[in-house]
C-alpha cells in the first residue's frame, strides 16, 4: 500500500510542477493562434484581443480541443527539455529504468520514471486524435494504436534526439519505449471513446 501511495504521489508530484507554466504558455499560444487566424477580432489592441480569446474559447469547441492540445504539448517540453538540468555525458544510462526499481549505491530505491514516460504521451497523443478527428479517414483499432505508436515514437525520438545534442538529460531506450507504448494504448482508449461517442447515433 505504501508503494502505491508513493507512486501516486511522485506522478502527481511531476503533473503539478509545470501545470500553471504549461496552462499560461496554453493561452499565450491561443493567443498567437488567433491573431493568425483571426487577425480581425485580435489584432487591435489588447483588450480586444483578450475579448476575442474568451469569446472563441466559449463558442468554439475546436478552440477548447486546441487549448488542452496546447497545455500537454507544453507539459511534454516542460518535462522533456525545458526543465532539465546539463548533463556531463548524456550517454551514461542508455538502457534507462525499465521498472518501479532501481538500484542506487547498493540500495533498492523506488522510481515512478518509467510510469512518468508511460503517462507522458497518453493524453498528448489521445487529444490529439479529439482535435482533428474530422481529418481521421480510418477510425478503426488497428489503424488508431498504429498511428498512435507512430506518432509516440516519433516524437519521442525527436525528444531524445535533442537531449543528446543539447545536453538535457540523458539518451535512453526505455523512454522511447514507455513512451511509444503510451501512445499506442492512447490510440486504443481513442477508439473506445470514439466508439461510445457514435454508437448512440447508429
Amino acid at each position: 500500500m505504501e508503494v502505491i501511495k508513493s507512486i501516486i504521489a511522485n506522478i502527481l508530484t511531476a503533473l503539478y510542477q509545470p501545470f500553471w507554466y504549461a496552462v499560461l504558455s496554453s493561452v499565450l499560444l491561443g493567443f498567437i493562434y488567433l491573431y493568425a487566424y483571426h487577425p480581425v477580432e485580435t489584432g487591435k489592441g489588447l483588450k480586444k484581443a483578450i475579448k476575442g480569446w474568451l469569446g472563441e474559447f466559449k463558442n468554439s469547441i475546436f478552440f477548447r480541443k486546441l487549448f488542452i492540445l496546447f497545455f500537454f504539448s507544453v507539459m511534454i517540453l516542460f518535462r522533456t527539455l525545458i526543465n532539465r538540468n546539463m548533463w556531463a555525458n548524456p550517454l551514461s544510462n542508455v538502457m534507462g529504468d525499465w521498472w518501479i526499481w532501481e538500484t542506487r549505491n547498493g540500495e533498492k530505491q523506488l522510481t515512478t520514471e518509467c510510469l512518468e514516460n508511460l503517462i507522458l504521451m497518453l493524453p498528448f497523443v489521445f487529444v490529439l486524435f479529439w482535435t482533428f478527428e474530422d481529418k481521421i479517414e480510418n477510425v478503426k483499432l488497428q489503424a488508431l494504436v498504429w498511428n498512435g505508436l507512430r506518432i509516440s515514437f516519433v516524437i519521442s525520438l525527436t525528444i531524445e534526439m535533442l537531449q543528446l545534442f543539447l545536453r538535457l538529460g540523458t539518451w535512453q531506450l526505455s523512454d522511447i519505449l514507455y513512451n511509444t507504448l503510451g501512445g499506442g494504448i492512447s490510440g486504443l482508449l481513442y477508439y473506445v471513446f470514439y466508439r461510445v461517442r457514435v454508437s448512440p447515433q447508429t
